[in-house]
């Protein structure tokens, strides 16, 4: 039951709400009393959550919300609107907070037009004054826009921390598909889902200046993917009417946020455009020449709402690319509904999770895609000229015509995954290479269409289409990201396409929605992938903390996150089935880095080794912590925390453990081999973790066509797209991973995984095994 104004009882007990003032994406605002305060005056937002949430995550979100909320508290600045309580009314949020009279800096620019100069730089260094008293406290805003900012009579003032926040979890964790965001304002990294920093902040701040100074934002294009795309391949329009403020927005809307200019750059080129004396009047603004525009209180009282105009868009994450021409963009496929929208996604961001990231490889795989001309990178081996479809002759004799098979790859070219989607790229071109020099399947020539995807879901979706639309794409390896596999996979499987993936770990795509309620039920016949899953992290970890470690009393806590919660039900499960016991149990925010009580607690409950489901980001501060308590015992978590980034900024990280999935190409002589052949092929990045999987994937598709045409007397049939699923399925041969084969929901029979230890500041392998007990 939400508040209404016919329902107008005290909000916990104090605040009687007179009136709705506003209504946004993320949540209502009313003008209200304090009466335990004499009845002032006080702006009540009851924050929405999206229909559908379970209990589970409705409390997670809550936990989370309040956190940042109360953080947000603790600000203290006449640039950052005053919050004075934060309080649960009926399972939601509510933040009470000073109401503020004026209007917002969207409804200005609605109202009179672009602004002056003088006036956008004075709000531009108000902002900035803001975002660094905000930044000083470690609160990042995530959202500045012209709807959260408020022109009173004499201040102005940033609303809406951490609404943006509580958006993206909320997000990703609803069923209700809501999508939530402002894309015109936010930078590449943000879209992109990387973990948010001051820069963010800083590009936002461009954009709005921008839009208030030349009466538009910086980007436009019909539709969000376009938008989207226009953020990270096109420069934003030249400013005709900025004059002294045009350097200030073009160097914060620099796309790369290493190179962006930093705050204190920004407020000394603003106080310089404020110092000027010939600041040029400008004649065609709304306000008339050099009219500032009015300051006094209007009928409309502004607050923190997040405005209307967002509600119905929500950013997808999209490449790190270059400036530059756009190549052409192939349009979103319409979604599609399935069940894998529910799932729990943890792979967005992975490059913040895995170890060998470079700046190099990353520049590298961006170049690569640009060459490519509109993503597409096509590496041609051979050219046949049968067409799969017509049942040309797949024999070998001197006058049969050869078929050219192509095999779609999915993976991320650009972006900060770069390095790991062009090892894939690079990884499926040699297992062709070989088919083909080796003439595995005689008369069947293989080629590889490597599309790019950005780990942008929205990306893999369009590449789904393309592949779908090339007759002589038989088979689709990849994508990396999980994200982007609940976008592709339906549309591959409507048009009966074999789908092979090495990086996709999210449960969802083979198990279905209800899997962890212990109902699962395959969603695709066609979707199969060569790597285990986040259903196997946990018990794995159990059973070596248990039985190797001889650890019996665990502390487990998580990060409150779908994975994170995930991992933390399965590791307990399977570590008290085994004997041990949990003797405390604990969720953080994973914005949270001070873990002293946290660490006292562990302290005291007598705990051998403590459990963390989460990322590195969070867990290397509480490791630091807890030994700093004095409680020395390791802390082991999931692929989450294995990143190098984990030990950089854990100094007593020694002795920590991380499980990762699948095993390291080391440690097998089919490994080694394909590691040596790799070399010899003379590719200049490194094949990464998913290389051997997606080589193992791309072999895959090579041996199911070997199949088909067996089956079909040596040539390969007309339907055999069709075919190829059913052959994937009942595949089994030695590749360079161990056993490729597939269990009844499309997941690899040999589900293996790694134990690392933290040594002398890197991981160091301890163990390797199956998932299966």
């Amino acid at each position: 039951m939400r508040v209404t104004e016919q329902n107008p009882e005290l909000i916990a007990g104090r605040y009687q709400l007179v009136e709705r003032i506003g209504q946004g994406g993320m949540g209502r605002v009313w003008r209200g009393f304090d009466q335990q305060l004499f009845g002032r005056e006080v702006a009540v937002k009851e924050i929405l959550f999206p229909p559908g949430l379970e209990d589970g995550d409705r409390a997670a979100l809550l936990a989370r919300f309040t956190g940042e909320a109360r953080a947000a508290v603790t600000l203290s600045h006449p640039g950052i609107i005053t919050i004075h309580d934060v309080v649960e009314h009926r399972g939601a949020p509510v933040i009470v907070m000073e109401l503020i009279r004026g209007q917002s800096l969207a409804d200005e620019i609605r109202s009179r037009g672009r602004l002056p100069v003088r006036r956008v730089a004075e709000i531009g260094a108000a902002l900035l004054g803001a975002l660094a008293e905000a930044h000083g406290a470690r609160i990042v805003h995530r959202d500045i826009k012209p709807d959260n900012v408020l022109l009173a009579k004499d201040r102005v003032v940033l609303t809406d921390f951490g609404i943006a926040h509580l958006a993206d979890a909320t997000t990703k964790l609803s069923r209700s598909g809501i999508v939530i965001g402002t894309p015109q304002y936010m930078p590449p990294e943000q879209l992109e889902g990387k973990r948010a920093t001051p820069a963010n902040d800083l590009w936002a701040l461009g954009a709005t200046l921008y839009h208030a100074v030349e009466g538009h934002p910086p980007f436009d294009a019909e539709g969000l993917h376009a938008l989207a795309v226009a953020v990270f391949t096109r420069p934003h329009r030249q400013p005709v009417h900025a004059g002294p403020l045009a350097p200030v927005l073009d160097a914060l809307l620099t796309k790369d946020p290493e190179r962006r200019v930093g705050a204190a750059e920004a407020a000394e080129m603003l106080a310089s455009v404020l110092r000027s004396s010939a600041l040029p009047a400008d004649t065609t603004a709304g306000h008339g020449p050099g009219q500032e525009p009015s300051t006094t209180p209007s009928s409309r009282t502004a607050t923190a709402l997040d405005s209307g105009s967002a509600a119905g868009t929500r950013p997808r994450p999209v490449p790190d690319r270059p400036t530059g021409p756009p190549g052409p963009v192939p349009p979103p496929v319409p979604p599609a509904g399935d069940p894998l929208t529910s799932g729990a996604e943890h792979r967005e961001g992975t490059s913040a999770r895995r170890r060998g990231l470079t700046r190099r490889s990353a520049i590298l795989g961006a170049a690569l895609a640009t060459l490519t001309t509109g993503s597409v990178l096509t590496w041609t081996l051979t050219h046949g000229d049968g067409a799969p479809g017509g049942g040309a002759s797949a024999g070998s004799g001197s006058g049969a015509s050869s078929v050219t098979v192509v095999i779609g790859v999915d993976a991320p070219l650009s972006g900060g995954l770069s390095s790991m989607g062009v090892g894939i790229g690079n990884s499926a071109d040699l297992a062709v290479r070989t088919a083909n020099e080796t003439r595995h399947v005689p008369g069947v020539k293989f080629e590889t269409k490597v599309l790019d995807d950005g780990s942008d879901p929205a990306k893999g979706e369009a590449n789904a289409a393309l592949f779908v639309s090339d007759e002589k794409v038989l088979g689709v390896v990849g994508p990396l990201n999980s994200g982007v596999a609940r976008t592709m996979v339906a549309p591959l499987a409507r048009a009966g396409l074999a789908n092979v993936s090495p990086g996709n770990t999210d449960p969802v795509l083979t198990l279905g929605p209800d899997w962890a309620g212990g109902t699962a039920s395959r969603p695709y016949s066609t979707y199969f992938r060569t790597i285990a899953t986040d259903v196997d992290q946990g018990p794995f970890a159990a059973r070596y903390l248990h039985g190797a470690a001889k650890k019996t009393k665990l502390y487990v806590v998580d990060d409150a996150s779908a994975h994170g919660t995930g991992l933390a039900s399965g590791f307990t499960a399977e570590f008290t089935r085994l004997g041990g016991t949990v003797v405390g149990t604990e969720q953080v925010d994973p914005a949270e880095r001070a873990f002293a009580g946290l660490a006292e607690r562990v302290r005291s409950s007598g705990a051998d080794a403590v459990y963390f489901a989460g990322y590195y980001d969070t867990a290397a501060p509480l490791s630091r912590q807890l030994k700093e308590a004095g409680v020395n015992v390791p802390l082991m978590g999931g692929d989450g925390i294995f990143d190098q980034q984990y030990l950089t900024a854990n100094p007593k990280a020694d002795g920590d453990l991380a499980t990762n999935i699948g095993v390291s190409a080391e440690e097998s002589a089919a490994g080694q081999d394909f590691l040596a052949r790799y070399r010899k092929a003379g590719y200049p990045e490194a094949a990464g973790w998913y290389g051997p999987y997606a080589y193992d994937a791309t072999w895959t598709v090579i041996e199911a066509v070997k199949a088909v045409v067996a089956a079909n007397g040596g040539t390969l049939p007309g339907d055999a797209r069709a075919r190829l699923p059913q052959a994937v399925a009942r595949l089994s041969f030695d590749g360079v991973t161990g056993r490729v084969a597939f269990d009844g929901n499309g997941d690899t029979a040999s589900r293996l995984l790694t134990v690392y230890k933290a040594e002398d500041g890197g991981w160091a392998a301890v163990t390797s095994g199956s998932a299966r007990r």
